[in-house]
């Protein structure tokens, strides 16, 4: 345990650094607007606030639970506000506005009001019965939910799969092992196979790759994760169930809240088909919008309502279900989409930017693409930064060629999806259900680790199994 006096220190470091950094010179921060209104290269500077926005996720909840459970969300805005006043003082407060703008508009609503529809309705699904809260009907529970996250999506088949999951083990105490294999598996590695199943393939699609080009050859790889990792958690979670209490006697399988249930795969599917619509413009805010991205938030807020009027509040409560997770998660990744914007530009800019040294590294000395480098580097951005936008900057590093990455270059391909993938189980937010799934379980008792505590963890269960596609893929 730190002393007081330490944790009272380091609170206040993360709510008076973004502060305190307001009175640096605008300039000294090499400010340059963070959604690309201006072609300037960003310095590694601008990168502060979203590096000061995780380590004080990180540290707060370690060294000042409390506080940071009080102030949180004021830590948050203070790392936001200290990037946009940065901007504001550099460019004036229009260039910081459209930054603003563009950050909520075009990127952090779709995502979360996705989030929110499929969190409500899957809150609305109630199973029970079955083989699970066993080691082999949860080891069997997981591999089930890796194929289904690429038919309807990891995370329509997280927010559903979650709840089943830790109620069938409620008689145990040790579950936060469920749930960090639940998050590699289900939430990420299972979207290799479509993509329906992860953003990254999506953009792919949306690209010109065909649509079963990820089943055809993503398929292989998958299985060298996921028998390993599989194999892994029947072991410790064998182990760990000897100590437990014995599971209840199996019940009669039932599901209730199908409506619920046919609500989320259409909110999914429904999404996926409104991003490949060629819809016109509209405009809002000063902005052209495409109507087919209205039309996607207009629809996961009319799901959200409908599922949250017509669901039986009996139903909810056996899942123990309540905002609190969805607001943590949407107070966190409001301040996640605002910083990111000069990082996200930082790779955009590849060898012309500030990493160019890592960039520099994706080819041999004859300028021929090492796949194994875009596999490892795609992966370990896409652990910390948007997956989908990483995916598309490696992909322009490839070339932005379709037929010359279906063809020749595959498997480097290959590698930048299956890297955009695969690697999002590293960090909580790696995919957009990895935080939410930690705060459902949190909300149900399950003491998760903090942010370092379950990176760590994750990199000891998802080493051997990368090292593995590695060496056999590549």
């Amino acid at each position: 345990m730190q002393p007081t006096w330490v944790r009272r220190t380091l609170c206040m470091w993360a709510c008076l650094a973004p502060a305190a950094m307001l009175f640096l010179p605008a300039r000294a921060l090499g400010a340059t607007p963070a959604h690309g209104m201006v072609g300037a290269v960003p310095s590694l500077a601008e990168g502060i606030p979203f590096a000061g926005l995780l380590a004080s996720m990180a540290l707060g909840p370690m060294f000042a639970p409390r506080l940071w459970h009080r102030w949180s969300r004021f830590m948050l805005l203070g790392w936001s506000l200290t990037l946009l006043l940065a901007e504001g003082l550099a460019f004036g407060p229009d260039v910081a506005a459209v930054s603003l703008r563009n950050a909520m508009l075009e990127e952090y609503l779709p995502f979360i009001t996705l989030l929110l529809a499929l969190y409500t309705a899957a809150g609305g699904i109630v199973v029970s019965g079955g083989p699970w809260g066993r080691p082999a009907g949860n080891t069997a529970l997981l591999a089930f939910g890796t194929l289904l996250g690429g038919v309807i999506g990891t995370t329509a088949a997280a927010m559903v799969l979650i709840h089943l999951l830790l109620r069938a083990n409620a008689h145990r105490s040790r579950k936060s092992h469920l749930v960090v294999f639940f998050i590699v598996l289900v939430a990420n590695a299972g979207g290799a196979l479509s993509p329906i199943g992860n953003p990254p393939l999506y953009v792919g699609f949306l690209a010109g790759v065909p649509f079963l080009w990820p089943l055809g050859r993503l398929a292989g790889p998958l299985l060298v994760l996921a028998v390993p990792l599989l194999a892994g958690f029947y072991l410790v979670d064998r182990w760990l169930a000897a100590g437990e209490p014995p599971a209840p006697r199996r019940q009669r399988f039932r599901l209730r809240g199908v409506a619920n249930l046919g609500l989320l795969v259409a909110v999914a599917l429904s999404t996926a088909a409104l991003g490949i619509w060629q819809s016109g413009s509209v405009s809002l805010l000063g902005a052209r919008v495409k109507i087919g991205l209205l039309a996607s938030i207009a629809l996961c807020v009319g799901a959200s309502v409908a599922s949250a009027v017509a669901t039986p509040r009996a139903v909810r409560r056996r899942n123990m279900f309540s905002w609190a997770p969805m607001v943590e998660v949407a107070e966190l990744f409001a301040s996640i989409f605002i910083t990111i914007g000069p990082v996200l530009a930082m790779l955009r800019a590849g060898a012309a930017g500030p990493l160019s040294g890592v960039f520099g590294l994706l080819a041999n000395a004859a300028g021929e693409p090492i796949p194994a480098a875009y596999f490892w580097f795609s992966g370990l951005f896409s652990a910390f930064l948007d997956n989908a936008p990483t995916y598309l900057v490696f992909f322009g590093l490839a070339g932005n060629d379709v037929s010359l990455l279906t063809g020749p270059m595959v498997r480097t391909l290959a590698a930048i999806s299956m890297g955009s993938v695969f690697f999002g189980g590293l960090t909580y937010i790696g995919s957009a259900p990895n935080l939410l799934i930690c705060a459902i379980a949190a909300h149900r008792g399950v003491r998760m680790p903090g942010f370092f505590g379950y990176c760590g963890i994750a990199t000891l269960v998802l080493a051997v199994p990368l090292l593995l596609v590695t060496w056999v893929v590549f």
